[in-house]
């Protein structure tokens, strides 16, 4: 999995100048999807699960603050939350587990990916910056 992430990356980075990077987030919470968009180009499109009800993802467009390559969640019973991109206080785009979930509405509130897909992200995310990336959250 490393060495797709890695190579994801690599031909991320060969397709425009060092100076012109941007990358973007953009999770859909109706259609439950996040599209990976860089430079303006679609490259990718995952499900993810988002805050069920009782529990709201917070919308608007966002950077990352803090990323975390592996994280256990403190308020719920220390959840992993693999390769976590906090973006808006405690919420973050992250790995799960709870693969079953994926497409539907089931987390506290955070952004949950596929782990490996978690994973590519997070090494976009290095790769360009975390000031060159956006996470925008839309209903």
């Amino acid at each position: 999995m490393i060495r797709t992430a890695v190579a994801f990356a690599l031909v991320l980075m060969t397709m425009v100048p060092a100076a012109a990077k941007t990358l973007v987030a953009e999770v859909d919470l109706s259609d439950q999807i996040l599209t990976v968009i860089y430079k303006g180009q679609p490259l990718a499109q995952w499900k993810v699960s988002t805050g069920r009800a009782g529990f709201r993802t917070p919308t608007g467009t966002f950077r990352p603050m803090r990323m975390h390559r592996e994280y256990f969640s403190r308020q719920y019973d220390d959840a992993p939350m693999p390769n976590a991109i906090f973006y808006d206080r405690g919420y973050a785009i992250h790995g799960s587990y709870e693969t079953r979930s994926l497409g539907r509405p089931a987390s506290h509130g955070c952004v949950r990916l596929h782990p490996a897909d978690a994973q590519k992200l997070f090494d976009l995310v290095v790769t360009v910056g975390p000031e060159n990336t956006a996470i925008t959250v839309r209903r």
